[in-house]
């Protein structure tokens, strides 16, 4: 059985413009089959927030794309991910700072990008977007760069109470926003079988419970991409029926293992890169141009 994948996006029904981008694959390599995400959320309103977000995105794909099939000639060294994505967060931070300074606006994006493999998985983030491990339960891998979230570490506000905080959508940290560098985290760890990893946009968990997360996205319920698209549907239409404004965007990967009654993921327009390395289903979405 192979990884399956899927996503959702939806514009909300407040803003004029959808500023989150994404990005899933599914890859045949010599190491084994893999999935590559990247899920941004744009800041800066209208093109702006779009434009940095497709901007992040887009400088991720060309490093699976370009590098990843080299590195894949021998074990992935975990110290050259972390040193790669970390260069490309520092190299987008100050392209977008400085298309900003030219163009007069203040643009940024969130990042949470991760490399699935059958025995390891690799991610970084830098902002609010998040990344879960669904299994029995919700785990949330990642940590926010957030006021609230700040709060909330140095025990100021319980986890109730930044759930109501007016201020829990401000940043501490984001790439290209502020004239400060740019520090993601970066993670290692061992995907569980059967599970599901979920990448989203601060839009999708505002109204709802992780409790109603795990309803929604428990393994048992995404068991092929047509059930992860419609799951996916459902709770974003929740979060729009409990007056959620922002964009609302998700990324879901049921790994191999567990009941997912024999479904294989759905195949078509597989594209060949070099070293036998196979980009066998992808998903992109984004509104905005990145930067050339």
């Amino acid at each position: 059985m192979e990884f399956i994948i899927s996503a959702s996006t939806d514009i909300g029904v407040k803003r004029k413009n959808n500023e989150d981008s994404l990005y899933v694959c599914r890859l045949g390599t010599n190491c084994g089959n893999m999935v590559f995400a990247v899920m941004c959320d744009g800041m800066g309103g209208l093109s702006h927030g779009a434009c940095a977000s497709a901007t992040v995105v887009d400088a991720f794909v060309k490093w699976m794309r370009i590098t990843l099939p080299v590195l894949l000639r021998r074990d992935i060294p975990d110290h050259m991910i972390k040193e790669q994505w970390l260069s490309i967060i520092d190299a987008q931070n100050s392209r977008l700072r400085a298309y900003g300074s030219e163009s007069g606006a203040l643009l940024g994006t969130t990042a949470a990008t991760m490399l699935l493999t059958e025995k390891h998985y690799y991610i970084l983030n830098i902002g609010d977007s998040r990344i879960y491990e669904i299994t029995d339960g919700v785990r949330q891998i990642t940590t926010d760069h957030s006021l609230v979230a700040r709060e909330v570490a140095l025990g100021n506000l319980t986890t109730q109470q930044a759930t109501l905080a007016p201020q829990q959508n401000v940043l501490t940290q984001c790439v290209g926003g502020s004239e400060d560098a740019a520090e993601p985290d970066v993670y290692f760890g061992e995907p569980r079988a059967g599970a599901v990893y979920m990448l989203c946009s601060d839009g999708l968990r505002h109204m709802v419970s992780p409790e109603e997360i795990y309803n929604f996205f428990r393994p048992s319920a995404m068991t092929g991409a047509a059930e992860m698209r419609g799951q996916e549907g459902a709770l974003i239409a929740c979060n729009i029926a409990r007056g959620e404004t922002d964009n609302i965007s998700v990324v879901t990967i049921r790994t191999p293992g567990g009941d997912t009654g024999g479904r294989a993921p759905e195949g078509g327009g597989e594209v060949a890169l070099p070293g036998g390395f196979v980009i066998a289903e992808e998903i992109c979405y984004t509104q905005g141009q990145p930067l050339i």
